[in-house]
């Protein structure tokens, strides 16, 4: 499983990736942006979920090549027991397992942790599930958007009185992937400073990395009995914050949550006024007030065009941002400077666009190598390195094994 990769702080680690759909991959991506070598397993014939799930392009699954870019790409059916010859010669190669099957169905198929550690003592085995791998719930089926609704986000989402809203991508999968990325990195820096310690299974619930998220959620519940549900756009938090419509029918997203920001927009929209109105003093009475400032800041911004808000409150240095789509995501010239969206060979649809590495190294920076793999595509070239004949390839494809 050598690696071809010479770039990124993360040269030389090496990744088995046996997870599907999004949560699990999107960890072993981050990692593998940074230069890992990671090397993604899928069902023979029928491959990870992902693809099967919009948008698509002449049936290639668009979603699939970022989730599963900078991965080598082969087929392994773990149910059979013949994939268990093929893991003995993987494993001792791997650095790190990443899986996100219900807890023991690997151990079913006869991968413990003891067979695997047997053969490769330092191996680190980080499992991606819903709800953990212990509790009540650890066998439940798992989505993105059960993760979201468990943790108590989705009540926060939607408008004030209104029914919660879920949003339009699966936000907790990526926010699960970040905590599975750190489980890893952490296990790594404790391997170097124990070297003769055994590698640890790291146990990610993605409805607990997304509860974790939502940091102030059950502390202000226990201390004050308080829950959240939606407001709208309206933050929570701090006044004032929304979306306003501007004069041209454009949106704008404004926050002015400290008090010389607030001062600073008050300038901005010639409101001095509200500066020294008792209701407005500092965030606390603001935010006890929020329905009335924002009444007022509405009617002023919405007599004015974007482009004069924008230079009011670039002028002022307020946080502001039009409403983006994709397209002004491309267009953008701060993003352009920056190319935070860069263009990526495709063997399938050639030149792709997608986000760049996050975050950058100045010395040895991580980059995009290739997108998602076909299926199977890297089966021969990794098998044959293991010391598989062409012959038993061969026979391997025609059981079904690969």
């Amino acid at each position: 499983m050598t690696s071809t990769n010479s770039h990124g702080p993360l040269h030389g680690l090496r990744i088995l990736d046996l997870s599907t759909v999004i949560a699990g991959p999107y960890a072993s991506t981050l990692l593998a942006d940074l230069g890992a070598d990671v090397l993604k397993v899928e069902l023979p014939g029928k491959g990870d979920g992902l693809r099967a799930l919009a948008p698509h392009k002449n049936g290639v699954p668009l979603w699939w090549k970022v989730t599963n870019r900078n991965k080598r790409g082969i087929t392994l059916d773990l149910h059979k027991p013949e994939a268990r010859i093929v893991l003995e010669r993987l494993l001792p190669e791997c650095d790190v397992i990443v899986e996100n099957f219900r807890p023991g169905t690997l151990d079913r198929w006869g991968i413990t942790k003891e067979w695997m550690q047997k053969i490769n003592p330092q191996l680190i085995i980080l499992r991606m599930t819903g709800f953990g791998q212990t509790g009540p719930y650890r066998n439940r089926p798992g989505f993105a958007r059960v993760f979201e609704s468990m943790s108590g986000f989705t009540r926060m989402c939607g408008e004030e009185g209104g029914r919660p809203l879920h949003l339009g991508y699966p936000i907790s999968d990526a926010v699960g992937g970040l905590f599975g990325a750190i489980g890893i990195l952490a296990e790594m820096s404790r391997l170097r400073t124990q070297p003769d310690s055994n590698g640890q299974e790291i146990d990610v619930s993605v409805t607990e990395a997304m509860l974790r998220t939502l940091d102030f959620l059950a502390i202000e519940y226990d201390q004050l009995g308080a829950t959240r549900v939606g407001s709208g756009n309206l933050s929570q938090y701090a006044a004032p914050g929304n979306i306003y419509r501007t004069k041209d029918g454009k949106w704008a997203s404004i926050a002015a949550s400290t008090q010389s920001i607030f001062e600073r927009l008050c300038l901005a929209l010639e409101l001095q006024d509200l500066m020294h109105d008792p209701r407005f003093l500092d965030n606390p009475t603001r935010v006890a007030h929020r329905e009335v400032l924002d009444e007022i800041l509405s009617e002023r911004i919405a007599s004015l065009p974007l482009k004069e808000l924008q230079h009011r409150l670039e002028q002022q240095q307020v946080g502001f941002s039009p409403i983006y789509d994709a397209s002004d995501v491309m267009k953008d010239k701060h993003f352009q400077a920056r190319q935070a969206i860069v263009t990526v060979e495709d063997d399938e649809l050639g030149p792709v666009r997608m986000q760049c590495v996050v975050p950058r190294f100045s010395d040895t920076p991580g980059r995009i190598r290739c997108a998602g793999p076909r299926i199977g595509q890297d089966n021969d070239k990794v098998y044959g390195s293991l010391g598989f004949s062409d012959q038993d390839i061969e026979e391997m494809r025609r059981q079904g094994t690969i």
